[in-house]
């Protein structure tokens, strides 16, 4: 079990984990990473995650479907990407998480990932 840390510790923890794969997986980090814990559930969120060839898709003459593709090629990296996902979380919080849900803006760049945990994490007073 890791030693017991501060919640805003364990979210900077979290934000700097998914910045390392974003970076590592994805192919580019984000320009911005908050983490949230509130009860079960670990709201990422980053900021600047798109390329600049997906910004250049997503504002292309047929928007919708370059918008679209994005997401679904994004959809696609992150379900490969879940165990390494998953192995972070449960090496910072010592539990898996017990599911994930993510979704992204091709309009702005800015990706959501939220974990859902079987408990809420303990920390120790800040």
């Amino acid at each position: 079990m890791p030693t017991m840390k501060s919640k805003r510790e364990t979210e900077r923890d979290i934000s700097q984990a998914i910045i390392r794969f974003e970076k590592e997986f994805m192919g580019r980090g984000p320009l911005e990473t908050r983490t949230y814990i509130v009860d079960d559930m670990i709201l990422v969120r980053l900021k600047g995650v798109l390329t600049p060839a997906e910004l250049k898709l997503a504002e292309a003459e047929e928007r919708d479907r370059g918008r679209y593709l994005i997401k679904q090629v994004r959809q696609e990296l992150i379900q490969h990407g879940r165990p390494l996902l998953d192995a972070v979380v449960k090496e910072i919080l010592g539990s898996d998480p017990i599911s994930l849900h993510t979704d992204i803006s091709a309009k702005t760049g800015e990706r959501i990932i939220v974990f859902t945990l079987e408990n809420p994490p303990k920390f120790r007073d800040s």
